[in-house]
């Protein structure tokens, strides 16, 4: 954002109940030109008034009634695709921090493979904000779309640790790496995933904030590409595939706001960071693996590989003892089927976390909905030659059995929610433009920052 007193065009945002008075405030000629264009104050219309050299002097656009179920808050999220090329002020908004936020997402663009086609209209911060922090949520966000939007040809495993301690040296943090072979004892499952790619599997440890601090692990799954193992997908379920880091992406994204926010915690990142391939050596359906919590799995599908490695770091995180464990997974298609592409499932069998997860989602615009931890449907995951199958035995709550089958990884951790969440966006929204998206990221700064203050 451009500093409060950069001269600017004003942007006067109406609602329903506030155009009358706004509409009032005009100068006679914008108010007749208004008229002329036959504006409402309806949500997503837009008016460009024009001063008496013919200048842009004024932009009217309208958000609808906030009382309405539809209401989108984010709505201003679209005013940077369509307005010129320029420096705007937004005035009149709800929430100045808010409308600023949702101009900064709707800026994104994924220009890395090609060049042109951002978005030109700048913003001068509102007076009053707090500019510094909307910006820097705003690059967090940024940074874990970018992370989703690379093809996996330039993001495997080695790139999302690179970005991880980029993360870990911008905000002095610290970060350790076991790569490759050295898995195979301490994190078996994610070493069998991970194995089958010449891009050598890894679990990324971050580390930041005073020792003596209350105690928050994100756990982010970091699958790089899915090619469902042998249990291979069809083509057209591969296509999006390179978004199957998004929990990571997630979980790095939460972090950098949070660091960024200096709130006092301890936090701790895990990053389990493979590509399930397909080669002589790649896991089978049928296999019994070890797991690094002591449970035997059996391999009932090898495209269910992303709860297998958040298993490792699920056991990982729950020996250190933390106060809270979030993890973070593009896991289940039972998941979208029931809640859709914007809905994240979340999965707690702690009643005041579901009650603060769900808070904190209204609070930052980045909604889930929670889903139930239905004990009885653990017997889906029996085996009768393991501990447990990673797979269910039937068509049936595929996103339920998934979170029984973590749970199962971090069971001295009251405290532990679980998001399924899709990471795209098949469309444009305010907001929030088609591709790669780091849903939870901003529930997960607001409900760390109202915890633990900042």
């Amino acid at each position: 954002m451009m500093p409060a007193d950069t001269p600017a065009v004003p942007v006067t945002l109406v609602t329903t109940a506030s155009w009358t008075e706004a509409e009032a405030g005009l100068e006679q000629a914008q108010r007749r030109f208004a008229q002329a264009l036959g504006f409402t104050p309806k949500a997503g219309s837009l008016a460009l008034l024009p001063g008496p050299d013919g200048t842009l002097a004024r932009v009217l656009y309208g958000l609808g009634d906030p009382e309405a179920p539809t209401y989108d808050r984010l709505l201003v999220g679209k005013l940077p695709g369509l307005l010129p090329e320029g420096i705007f002020r937004l005035e009149n908004a709800p929430d100045p921090a808010e409308a600023a936020l949702a101009w900064l997402m709707g800026s994104y663009r994924f220009g890395r493979y090609r060049s042109g086609g951002g978005t030109k209209a700048r913003l001068a911060a509102t007076a009053g904000i707090d500019a510094t922090e909307v910006e820097r949520i705003a690059a967090a966000v940024a940074l874990g779309r970018d992370l989703v939007n690379t093809p996996a040809n330039d993001l495997g495993p080695a790139e999302i640790e690179a970005a991880a301690r980029g993360l870990a040296e911008r905000h002095g943090a610290a970060i350790s790496v076991v790569q490759g072979d050295a898995l195979a004892s301490n994190f078996p499952l994610i070493h069998a995933v991970g194995v089958a790619s010449p891009r050598a599997p890894r679990l990324i440890d971050l580390t930041w904030g005073p020792a003596d601090a209350p105690r928050v692990t994100l756990v982010g799954k970091g699958v790089a590409f899915d090619t469902g193992g042998l249990d291979i997908k069809p083509s057209s379920a591969m296509l999006l595939m390179k978004k199957d880091m998004g929990g990571a992406a997630a979980a790095l994204a939460a972090a950098d706001m949070v660091m960024g926010a200096g709130l006092r915690l301890r936090l701790r990142v895990l990053i389990p960071a493979v590509e399930n391939a397909v080669s002589g050596n790649a896991f089978r359906p049928g296999d019994v693996l070890p797991s690094r919590a002591g449970l035997s799995i059996e391999i009932g599908n090898t495209d269910a590989e992303g709860r297998l490695i958040l298993a490792d770091a699920l056991t990982l995180a729950d020996a250190d003892g933390p106060e809270l464990i979030l993890d973070y997974s593009t896991l289940t298609g039972a998941a979208r089927v029931a809640l859709g592409p914007d809905l994240p499932a979340f999965f707690t069998e702690d009643e005041a976390l579901a009650e603060a997860v769900a808070q904190a989602g209204r609070t930052a615009i980045d909604p889930i909905w929670r889903m139930p931890l239905h004990a009885p449907y653990a017997s889906l995951l029996d085996s009768k030659v393991a501990d447990l199958n990673n797979v269910s035995g039937g068509p049936f709550a595929g996103a339920i059995t998934a979170a029984l089958f973590l749970r199962r990884f971090a069971p001295k951790t009251k405290a532990h929610g679980h998001f399924d969440l899709y990471g795209w966006n098949p469309s444009t929204k305010p907001g929030r433009p088609e591709g790669g998206e780091v849903q939870t990221a901003r529930l997960t700064y607001a409900l760390l920052k109202a915890r633990y203050g900042g």
